[in-house]
């Protein structure tokens, strides 16, 4: 596609994002960037609902109940006209047409920019994603939003939630804070890039308040066009599980001999979850998908391969003990579902 300029569009174009729709607003990841974006204060936020949500939605925004449930999706393309990017953040529980009902909708209705529920895994490793199961959805979206030509998509690469993964027990990050065990994978020295909710939620407000396109040729600073049809790159820290073990201990007060540290190996726990699945038994299903993150072929270390876009949307360095103390605290009242 050929680089576009804001001196070429006609006249009346404003270059950058004024009015910005999400699905799932008051959800686990949608409810954070929810809350980033009104912070942020540069957008008109319109949260898309059910007609029946008891929901409680922050002060701030707009809200639209539309029932999209059926086939006709009128109501749901009038409520997107004039949004110029669309947010879908969905449970793993959702109807799996539904992302497809707001991409069509979304292009009937001229919405120029989708993030398309994807905010983790490295959308461009194939085998990384095709490991992880995660291949037909990326390519059903991608497929999706290219032939309708209409809208871009932008995915939101940040590995696993920090906060959420340390909290979710022995088959995300290996604690488990309420029994005081840890399970480490090979020996615990697997660096991977790892991304705290408040992080993702300040990377997609920042993303979203870049200019939309270059002023002429001669414009080199960022812009949202840049993303179109590709992937944003952040992180809060690059560890290890050990890495993880010393703050956890910091944050806790404890010391080695406080906790049970078992070892596993993260292939062979992949491929048990790889056998499981293939009987249609799905419980393992998150053991398998944070294993493969932690094969030491460097997957899950995104830094030593791509730059992340950090620094060029100014977000901040983050205190991992202050990040560890609210996985310790998810851990300890059990908020985080050991599996999905």
């Amino acid at each position: 596609m050929a680089t576009a300029y804001a001196k070429d569009q006609p006249r009346g174009f404003t270059n950058r994002i004024e009015k910005v729709a999400i699905v799932g607003a008051s959800g686990q990841i949608g409810s954070v960037l929810t809350n980033a974006l009104i912070k942020n204060g540069k957008h008109t936020l319109t949260a898309i609902t059910r007609p029946n949500s008891t929901s409680k939605l922050p002060e701030g925004l707009l809200v639209a109940r539309v029932d999209y449930s059926g086939d006709d999706d009128t109501a749901l393309v009038q409520a997107l006209k004039g949004q110029e990017a669309l947010i879908i953040t969905m449970s793993v529980h959702a109807p799996r047409d539904n992302v497809s009902k707001l991409i069509r909708a979304a292009a009937k209705a001229g919405v120029r920019y989708i993030f398309p529920n994807w905010f983790g895994h490295e959308a461009a490793n194939e085998a990384l994603c095709k490991d992880s199961y995660l291949s037909p959805i990326r390519n059903a979206i991608t497929k999706e939003i290219e032939s309708l030509g209409v809208s871009s998509y932008v995915f939101l690469v940040s590995n696993f939630w920090y906060e959420f993964s340390l909290g979710g027990g022995p088959d995300r990050y290996g604690f488990d804070f309420s029994k005081r065990t840890l399970v480490l994978l090979g020996d615990g020295n697997v660096p991977i890039n790892t991304t705290t909710w408040p992080q993702c939620g300040r990377a997609v407000a920042n993303v979203l308040s870049l200019k939309e396109l270059p002023e002429d040729e001669t414009d080199k600073s960022p812009t949202l066009s840049q993303f179109r049809n590709n992937s944003v790159y952040v992180s809060s820290f690059h560890l290890t599980q050990r890495d993880m073990f010393e703050s956890a201990k910091r944050v806790t007060g404890t010391t080695d001999a406080d906790w049970t540290i078992t070892y596993d190996d993260a292939k062979k726990r992949w491929e048990e979850g790889q056998e499981a699945l293939q009987r249609g038994d799905w419980k393992l299903f998150t053991k398998m998908l944070y294993s493969r993150m932690f094969f030491p072929n460097g997957d899950g270390d995104i830094q030593s391969r791509v730059k992340l876009h950090n620094d060029l949307l100014g977000l901040p360095v983050e205190d991992l003990d202050k990040a560890t103390a609210v996985g310790v605290q998810m851990g300890e009242s059990g908020e985080v579902p050991f599996s999905h």
